[in-house]
């Protein structure tokens, strides 16, 4: 649904997706504030979404941004430029009880070309205290990209198939998903020693007392996976992930590391080795995981290059550097950084292994147990 396609931008389905992001997402009230944050997409769009929170009696709030404007921002930053804006967006933010943010733009690539201690000042001195520090803990948010057709050449699809394809994963039965989730995260919560095997992966961690959250529509859109976290030091072996990754406006893949006592003390990515240290290097959370997430989307299958949807793949994992959530499935450790890197684990893509206690729990992709099976693309895609 691209900024230029106005015959789509007010069908059915936009008024579907608006509805559950109200709803279900974030169950909006007349004694909610909503700030809606849209970056690149339609005002058409953006005018339904503000209509549907409005029906809920909420007080709506609207940033609108663009991804060229903030390019250019970025490029020219100052320690003084980032400490405005955030002091600004922190206020803001502390006068909102939800947030749900529309992220558009026809060009994945439009921050490509901003340096790395820019993003680096941005991270650290916006991010951390807006996001991490507000946003995250004491809201509740739901985020989404917006389709275009950028995304659909990412997903090597037409444009039309992409935005069937789109509304199809963003508005599927999450409940169903919500009920059929709760073996899998009651198994997290009383697993000790969980165990990766793969092509260039062998990696094992505890996540004992770390707790487990299932992803069911909540937060991000699409979604779709049950994520916990690796107790911070416990982390030892290769891991080696098998998606290109777009981060910070740049592609990464064959993104490798050995891990030590749950620290990366070695990693590696081709021609892009030296960016990927720098990110880590952000701060000294940066090279510590934040995240493990097992993903099963049963609609979505193949990368794209955009995390919020590759990170729920079916039959995936993802192993996160930075910043961990506070609560269930956080282990304390803090980064201006939080990167989801993904690895499937299906045969198409080399298969793998994950193993809970010395239990085989999903293999190739598949649900082993039978407790878990209904979270297999053929159970959970009907």
């Amino acid at each position: 649904m691209g900024t230029g396609n106005l015959s789509l931008v007010l069908d059915s389905r936009v008024t579907q997706l608006a509805e559950m992001l109200c709803s279900h997402s974030t169950n909006l009230s007349s004694e909610d504030n909503v700030l809606i944050h849209a970056f690149d997409i339609p005002e058409e769009c953006v005018a339904e979404l503000v209509r549907v929170a409005q029906s809920t009696g909420a007080n709506v709030a609207v940033r609108m941004e663009s991804n060229v404007i903030k390019r250019q921002l970025l490029h020219g930053m100052t320690e003084a430029n980032v400490n405005l804006i955030a002091d600004i967006e922190l206020h803001e933010m502390k006068q909102m009880t939800a947030y749900i943010a529309l992220r558009g733009g026809a060009n994945s690539a439009e921050l490509s070309d901003v340096p790395g201690d820019k993003n680096t000042m941005w991270q650290k001195l916006y991010a951390t205290p807006v996001v991490f520090g507000q946003r995250v803990p004491h809201t509740k948010w739901a985020a989404l990209r917006w389709p275009s057709p950028g995304m659909a050449q990412m997903a090597n699809l037409p444009t039309v198939a992409f935005e069937d394809f789109y509304f199809k994963v963003c508005t599927l039965d999450y409940k169903r998903m919500e009920e059929a989730a709760k073996p899998l995260v009651e198994l997290m919560n009383n697993t000790d020693r969980v165990h990766l095997k793969g092509p260039g992966t062998d990696l094992s961690f505890s996540i004992k007392g770390i707790g487990a959250v299932s992803c069911h529509g909540k937060r991000n859109i699409p979604d779709g996976e049950c994520f916990s976290c690796p107790v911070k030091d416990s982390v030892n072996g290769t891991v080696q992930y098998n998606t290109i990754n777009l981060y910070q406006g740049s592609d990464f893949k064959d993104i490798r590391f050995e891990v030590k006592n749950g620290k990366i003390v070695d990693a590696t990515a081709g021609p892009m080795t030296e960016k990927l240290n720098q990110i880590l290097d952000t701060d000294e959370g940066g090279r510590y995981f934040g995240e493990w997430s097992l993903g099963y989307n049963p609609h979505i299958l193949h990368p794209m290059r955009d995390t919020l949807f590759d990170e729920k793949i079916a039959g995936s994992f993802h192993l996160t550097p930075g910043n961990a959530y506070t609560g269930p499935g956080g282990n304390g450790n803090t980064s201006a950084i939080h990167w989801d890197i993904v690895c499937i684990q299906r045969p198409e893509y080399g298969g793998g292994e994950v193993w809970f206690d010395d239990v085989l729990i999903r293999k190739d992709g598949v649900f082993t147990l039978p407790q878990l099976q209904a979270l297999n693309p053929d159970q959970l895609g009907k």
